[in-house]
């Protein structure tokens, strides 16, 4: 027995030593998972909602990209433009000479009806067959004046007209961009109508298909018809649609400093006007409601709606155009999940 007691009273230090290492480890684990929590939680996340001409951000690229290609070709083509000056000089060429022959034979009838016939024994009888056989025709008259310009232009212009070229490439591929961009802006595509979208389209492309196959030759028509139209625009055009266009995004993103929402850990702040008004709102049991309405949208800038339920407050606040909106949810989320631990670790 006297030989136990020293023993145990040597292992009692090493056994407090060792528990106290164990409590340090704790608190020092301890220590680091509040400081991550604390720096994985933001500040604040700004909620700012935009208008609906951000989405037309692929039709100033197009404009840019067009307006670059067409400065570095040199612009629209001499030959192109050398053809519409000759064919706009073609039809007052014509004019010309009609008006010419119609004023001089209708001065000859003039003067052939003036001078009455000498003795009507010496007038030759003539039948009316006879009579509008030796008249002369204006139109006749018209049609025998060669007109060599004229005659020189129209091969050249039909050369011309075959060929294809690279401006009204360019400017038929702005316009697609141009008109897919507003369909994108000016109709909504939830989930449930793009799909049925989807299926009508791929149905309709079924029923072309088998209407071309049926009639070979309605497909040759319809692309040389498509090809006939020939729109043109040279690189000033297209540079300033895009000049334009960023003036107005520049107004857009300084009208946003004027009116625009803030989450902090305790509150949710509302800055709107010139002089930055401001409302408070209780943010501890904020509820937030994230909805996709447009997939075409949130394909171009994840963006969507943000329906905002305060507490101290009975109307909803909706937020249309919030871009990147995944990525606003998520540190949202995490700002008030990290307050809500924080909070349940004072009050134990």
């Amino acid at each position: 027995m006297s030989q136990d007691t020293p023993t145990s009273d040597a292992d009692s230090p090493a056994l407090a030593t060792a528990k106290s290492a164990i409590e340090k480890s704790a608190t020092a684990k301890s220590a680091i998972e509040k400081s991550a929590i604390e720096n994985d939680k933001p500040d604040h996340v700004y909620l700012v909602s935009y208008p609906k001409i951000v989405y037309l951000y692929p039709t100033v690229l197009a404009a840019l990209f067009c307006g670059i290609i067409m400065w570095a070709k040199g612009g629209i083509p001499q030959e192109e433009v050398r053809h519409v000056a000759a064919s706009d000089k073609v039809a007052p060429g014509l004019q010309e000479p009609a008006e010419f022959a119609r004023a001089a034979f209708g001065s000859q009838g003039d003067e052939n009806a003036a001078t009455p016939p000498a003795t009507e024994s010496t007038k030759p009888e003539t039948t009316p067959e006879l009579q509008a056989s030796e008249t002369p025709n204006e139109t006749d008259a018209a049609a025998s004046v060669k007109i060599p310009e004229a005659e020189e232009a129209r091969p050249a212009a039909d050369d011309e007209a075959g060929k294809k070229t690279y401006h009204n490439v360019i400017a038929r591929i702005f316009l697609l961009v141009m008109a897919l961009n507003l369909v994108v802006i000016s109709f909504d595509f939830p989930r449930t109508t793009s799909l049925t979208w989807f299926f009508a389209i791929v149905a309709l492309v079924i029923g072309i298909w088998f209407l071309f196959f049926q009639n070979p030759w309605l497909a040759p028509r319809i692309v040389d018809a498509l090809l006939k139209i020939k729109p043109a625009a040279n690189a000033s055009f297209y540079l300033i649609f895009a000049g334009l266009m960023l003036v107005l995004y520049i107004c857009v993103l300084v009208s946003r400093r004027f009116d625009y929402w803030e989450v902090k850990g305790n509150e949710l702040l509302h800055h709107h006007g010139f002089l930055s008004n401001l409302e408070r709102f209780s943010a501890p049991n904020l509820r937030i409601d994230k909805e996709i309405n447009d997939v075409f949208e949130y394909l171009l800038l994840r963006s969507g709606r943000l329906i905002i339920h305060a507490s101290n407050e009975r109307r909803a606040i909706v937020l249309e155009n919030i871009l990147f909106i995944n990525d606003k949810e998520e540190r949202i989320t995490k700002m008030l999940g990290a307050l809500q631990v924080r909070v349940r670790t004072d009050r134990e």
